[in-house]
């Protein structure tokens, strides 16, 4: 994997690059729709790859229990599996253990936990998280690390981090024991820790480098903090990560988030709040939020996006969407959905043209204000 940097944005940290795999080239900053168990809800890839997507997300701890690694082997991993030809990145399945697995009982070894399918008992280590991932497929592989609450007290977070950063030595001491298992290279990205304290945050985005990474994540935000204070640790994180590597922050988030973020220097981006969001009537438009269920829009015939940013086939009126959503009728979720995830990719890529252009600040001060507008 390479990393380019194309430009830079005055006055800000804001920057544009090219990531190169061997399944394609993704032009950051880049939003990865998130395809949690090798899909991303109710959308075709015919529709993904239209609306602009150049990498999705899918998830170790769902795959890992569903369908399971022999059958993605069988398959030739997560791309012959679902038919999905560029490249994916893995989340590790360390929050979702931590956030959907019952029992969970967290060790020096790793953590056993109970599955939210059916209560069987596993145990994710280190090593055997990578060897998932290699049976995966993905492109970009994240290493496990135990994501703290937004408000755990210092000395739980500083406990934490340094059992991820034992982790992060076992991953890639596995990384480097095994090989792909489809004759494609995979990257394995660190994650940088330390909840909402400087000090934690600049020791692991220190301690990170020495892995010498083709990328490096930042995780444990946006998980509670006040955004303000999730901004602070953006900045500091990313004044120590190296210029030269992609920088992906996890989990994250609203438009306005995305867009402060960039303006911090990341470059890469998932979050499933556009589908999810959109199967409940929320829709996300460069003029605002609607919640389309609202009487309002009963018979307002205009389009979604009437200057048609977004997905330019989707030209259905607020009115029939309205009626699809409160009719509970699975269409309406599906072009919600669409709808959101391909305003999403225009927002990164318009970031992506102003950055180049030279006039990223002026329109990012613009964009944040109306995206936080409830029309």
């Amino acid at each position: 994997m390479k990393f380019e940097l194309q430009g830079t944005a005055a006055g800000s940290a804001a920057r544009a690059g090219k990531i190169t795999t061997s399944r394609g080239d993704i032009h950051t900053p880049i939003f990865m729709p998130v395809g949690t168990a090798a899909t991303v809800k109710g959308i075709f890839h015919r529709d993904l790859k239209e609306a602009g997507a150049e990498i999705i997300l899918a998830n170790t701890y769902h795959l890992y229990l569903r369908p399971g690694t022999a059958v993605l082997e069988q398959a030739g991993g997560v791309h012959g599996f679902s038919s999905w030809d560029k490249p994916v990145l893995t989340d590790s399945g360390g929050f979702q253990v931590f956030s959907l697995a019952g029992c969970r009982k967290l060790t020096e070894e790793g953590c056993r936990f109970s599955s939210h399918i059916d209560g069987s008992k596993h145990l994710f280590t280190p090593e055997s998280v990578i060897d998932t991932q290699r049976s995966i497929g993905a492109d970009i592989m994240m290493a496990f690390d135990e994501c703290p609450p937004g408000d755990a007290p210092y000395d739980y977070a500083e406990k934490s981090l340094r059992l991820t950063h034992r982790w992060l030595e076992r991953c890639f001491e596995r990384y480097g024991q095994t090989g792909p298992l489809y004759g494609r290279y995979q990257s394995l990205f660190p994650i940088v820790q330390g909840c909402v304290y400087p000090d934690l945050r600049a020791r692991s985005a220190e301690f990170v480098q020495r892995f010498e990474a083709d990328g490096y994540a930042i995780g444990g935000l946006a998980v509670g903090e006040p955004a303000p204070v999730m901004y602070k640790m953006i900045e500091l994180v990313n004044g120590i990560l190296p210029s030269d590597k992609p920088r992906y922050l996890m989990g994250v988030g609203t438009p306005v988030n995305i867009l402060e973020a960039i303006d911090r220097g990341v470059d890469m981006f998932d979050c499933v709040m556009p589908t999810r969001n959109g199967r409940n009537g929320m829709l996300f438009t460069p003029e605002g939020i609607i919640n389309i269920r609202n009487e309002k829009w009963k018979e307002d015939f205009s389009p979604i996006d009437p200057a048609g940013n977004c997905f330019a086939d989707l030209q259905y009126s607020r009115a029939y969407l309205r009626h699809l959503t409160v009719s509970g009728e699975m269409l309406g979720a599906q072009i919600a959905s669409l709808h959101n995830i391909s305003f999403y990719l225009w927002l990164v890529k318009e970031a992506r043209r102003r950055i180049l252009g030279g006039d990223f600040a002026e329109w990012k001060a613009v964009m944040t204000e109306k995206l936080a507008r409830r029309l």
